[in-house]
């Protein structure tokens, strides 16, 4: 499928086409639909992205630097060494995408689900997550230091080998969450977390 690079694209269908190594920057994607397309190797810098659906397409090593998503769906999507460098995800689904080697330097993330997102020795220190779905994402060598993840779903998440010394965890749900696997010195944690904590260390509690 061919578009114009410069033109707007608003209510495009696209299922198994090949926009590889292509230059999309600045375009407003509107109400589109992609599923299984690889944009691998692209140019998305600028782009802005609203109301639009993405089905397991392949985002690897594309520049996105600059992006805008709203009220988006990238359901098991691929941006392995991908850069996200200050993209904004406001309001959107993730759900199983993975961003292995992604540079996600000053991304926003505003509400949405990212559950099971493979986010693997990623960077996100001093972050504001507050609310954010992240059930059953690998979060194993995240740098969480100071991250703010009050009321975020962490159920089954796992922590292996994070950081999470000065992180906000209060009001969050941590149910299955190995907390011993992870560094929380500092971490604040509500009284209900203490004692699941206390569990976790073979404490009887009450």
């Amino acid at each position: 499928m061919q578009k114009d690079r410069q033109s707007d694209w608003t209510s495009i269908k696209c299922v198994d086409e090949n926009f590889s190594e292509s230059d999309l920057s600045e375009i407003e994607f509107v109400r589109c639909s992609f599923t299984r397309c690889n944009f691998a190797d692209s140019n998305l810098s600028e782009c802005s992205v609203t109301h639009c659906q993405f089905d397991r397409c392949d985002f690897s090593r594309v520049h996105m630097n600059a992006s805008n998503f709203r009220e988006s769906s990238l359901v098991n999507c691929t941006f392995d060494g991908s850069n996200l460098f200050i993209v904004c995800f406001d309001n959107c689904c993730l759900m199983g995408a993975s961003f292995m080697g992604a540079d996600l330097s000053g991304i926003t993330i505003v509400s949405g689900d990212w559950s099971w997102t493979n986010l693997r020795y990623q960077k996100l220190a001093g972050m504001d997550l507050r609310g954010i779905k992240l059930a059953g994402a690998d979060l194993s060598g995240v740098d969480l230091t100071k991250t703010d993840l009050r009321d975020a779903d962490l159920t089954n998440v796992k922590i292996d080998k994070s950081k999470l010394a000065g992180a906000d965890l209060r009001g969050a749900n941590i149910l299955g969450v190995d907390l011993k696997s992870a560094g929380i010195k500092g971490t604040q944690i509500d009284i209900a977390q203490a004692i699941y904590f206390a569990q976790c260390h073979g404490a009887k509690v009450g």
